[in-house]
């Protein structure tokens, strides 16, 4: 059965090296042969800061962008969130798309891809993620890959480049996110 998985680009950045990254983890998960890939940008979203009247767990929405944002978590079975690391943790851009909804998050799954200019390859920033993503009711996959000296990854006209060791984590996480789609329809 072929699921609707929306890979995130989590940085707004102009110049993020986060969308080459997802791209390639787009292409992946086309390869991969059970997701309908969509590529979701936070930078081309621009969801202003929350600025809802009413709780998100409430799900009555006023304005239209986030209504529309409603509609494009809503369509999604589920995630590959791409993020940045900035100053040891993830970017306030995720956390407001994340805060914005409730509802279209329940009990859905996300794979986690860190990146990071140094060593750590951004997976402080996926720890500090986890809870956020517990108190909304994502299901974080069990696997994940964080991804050290992306710049040395992106060429000048925008392409990431992969080692193979990558390429097998992120297939991995692919596969955890499938597992975890599996398991839901057998409960």
């Amino acid at each position: 059965m072929i699921r609707r998985l929306q890979i995130l680009s989590a940085s707004t950045r102009p110049t993020s090296a986060g969308r080459p990254l997802a791209r390639w983890v787009a292409e992946l998960a086309a390869a991969h042969g059970q997701f309908a890939s969509t590529l979701v940008d936070l930078g081309e979203v621009g969801l202003p800061f929350f600025d809802e009247p009413g709780l998100p767990a409430d799900g009555v929405y006023v304005h239209e962008h986030t209504k529309a944002w409603s509609t494009t978590v809503s369509a999604a079975d589920c995630f590959v969130f791409v993020l940045p690391m900035y100053n040891g943790g993830f970017t306030a851009p995720l956390k407001n798309a994340i805060d914005f909804l409730y509802a279209e998050w329940r009990d859905k799954p996300v794979g986690l891809i860190s990146y990071s200019a140094g060593t750590s390859g951004g997976a402080p920033a996926i720890e500090m993620l986890r809870p956020v993503l517990a108190r909304v009711g994502l299901r974080p996959a069990p696997h994940t890959l964080s991804v050290p000296g992306i710049d040395q990854r992106v060429d000048p006209e925008g392409r990431f480049h992969a080692t193979p060791a990558l390429t097998a984590e992120a297939n991995a996480v692919l596969c955890s996110v499938a597992g975890l789609l599996e398991a839901r329809v057998a409960a």
